[in-house]
């Protein structure tokens, strides 16, 4: 029952934010381990910020969206990563903690000038502690979770990523059922124009030349088809992969059609500067400058002595000894050393300066990853706005190729036009049509580019 409610609320995701899903989990009364799966699945669904995808009114691609959260094998291998960085970040804090340790050792001895042999049991048990009085330890931990908040924030890009790739696949898929049905209108008029010059070369009214040209474009737009046709599979089995489905079941991927597509988000005028601050790879190069600056504090703390305190405790039960195992057969000792590496060859130098080094090589990192998102975040803006011009000019240019094609088939059905002509035009219509679509697809695309740039993020 535990396990029906968890999906439920894991199906539910798309209306979810954190405060609801708190209240639900007290209803659902999961176990501990349930709850604390399922708050870092919502935590990892909110990287994606699935109201974003849920604004172009498209269930398809809400459908394969969330399917890539569930099954794409990069986001699993990613999840796994963090969690190997977890147990890292404990591992070392556990280096932090004493050490105690017990054991076992049974003895047979025999004293000189004794005639028998006599047996013995002792149970030690070893406490030791590295005294951190200089903090080189607690430094290392601090270490070790800067590289676990990377892990972290390398999963959220990765999880962004991976449903910016689904979108943009996704749309570019629309995009080539639509070219392709265009292309096959295309053929057909071609095709048509070809026979109707084939007849009019015949009774000597076409030259063979033109003749050439027909027979040349009806070729040519069969070969793009191909070519189209070839890209789409290419493209559905790329979403098979992100959405985690074999490329066999490419033929039952549903999606949206040209026609149904109405919804188009605003374009922005501008972009926040603090858009920059909150990308992953920015963040994540920040943590990498702090961790190098710790990495060069503990180099430093390399040269100080090693303190330690070592604890002793043994009871013994010896059949010489009457008694057996009690406190009075006991043994203990308690005892600490200081210990300074006097002479190791350079090695302690050697990595206090390889530390500076990666240091300095994560600072540089850090200012060239925030050139690089500004430059990614003013490209995608860029290309959006350029594009949308450019599919508003070829737009007002398909509207005058319906008009010329109204006053085409006027004319033709007046009999002022000659068929070929008539369809001639409705080629030229053809070609315009693909034209506008493939530039209203690129919008789509060109706003996914923009979501990934910014990260996911609200503008």
């Amino acid at each position: 029952m535990k396990k029906l409610i968890a999906a439920s609320l894991i199906i539910g995701f798309c209306s979810m934010n954190f405060t609801p899903v708190v209240a639900q989990l007290q209803q659902a009364k999961l176990s501990r381990k349930e709850t604390k799966v399922l708050k870092a699945k919502t935590e990892r669904f909110n990287y994606i910020n699935m109201p974003w995808w849920e604004d172009y009114e498209d269930p398809y691609l809400n459908k394969y969206i969330i399917k890539a959260f569930e099954n794409n094998q990069d986001l699993k291998i990613m999840t796994l990563k963090v969690e190997e960085s977890r147990q890292r970040t404990k591992l070392q804090l556990a280096k932090e903690m004493p050490t105690l340790s017990a054991g076992v050792s049974p003895a047979l001895y025999k004293l000189p000038g004794a005639t028998t042999s006599a047996g013995a049991f002792a149970v030690p048990i070893i406490a030791n502690y590295e005294i951190d009085l200089f903090l080189k330890n607690h430094d290392k931990t601090k270490s070790a979770k800067k590289l676990y908040e990377a892990d972290k924030l390398k999963e959220k890009a990765a999880y962004i990523a991976i449903s910016s790739a689904v979108g943009s696949t996704y749309y570019n898929i629309v995009k080539l059922d639509e070219e392709i049905r265009l292309q096959q209108d295309l053929i057909k008029d071609r095709e048509e124009i070809y026979k109707l010059m084939k007849m009019r070369n015949e009774i000597g009214i076409t030259s063979t030349a033109d003749l050439t040209r027909a027979d040349k474009a009806r070729r040519a737009a069969k070969s793009a088809l191909y070519d189209l046709e070839k890209n789409r599979t290419v493209l559905l089995n790329s979403l098979a992969v992100l959405i985690g489905e074999s490329p066999e079941n490419i033929n039952e991927f549903e999606r949206i059609s040209y026609k149904e597509l109405t919804k188009q988000k605003a374009i922005p005028t501008s972009i926040p500067s603090d858009i920059i601050i909150q990308r992953p790879d920015y963040l994540v190069a920040e943590k990498m400058v702090e961790k190098a600056g710790i990495d060069v504090r503990v180099a430093k703390k390399e040269f100080l002595p090693n303190l330690n305190i070592l604890g002793l405790a043994v009871f013994l039960s010896d059949s010489s000894i009457p008694g057996g195992m009690s406190w009075a057969n006991s043994l203990g000792a308690i005892g600490g050393s200081a210990l300074l590496n006097l002479f190791s060859g350079g090695a302690k130098i050697a990595n206090l300066k390889i530390n500076k080094l990666k240091y300095e090589q994560n600072l540089q990192n850090y200012y060239k990853t925030n050139l690089t998102a500004i430059k990614e975040v003013n490209d995608s803006l860029s290309n959006l706005k350029n594009d949308n011009e450019k599919y508003e000019t070829n737009l007002a240019t398909l509207n005058l190729e319906q008009k010329d094609f109204g006053y085409a088939t006027a004319e033709y059905n007046a009999g002022v036009k000659s068929k070929l002509d008539w369809i001639q035009r409705r080629e030229n219509l053809t070609v315009s049509k693909r034209t506008v679509a493939s530039n209203k697809l690129d919008l789509y695309i060109d706003q996914i580019s923009l979501y990934k740039a910014i990260a996911g993020a609200d503008l």
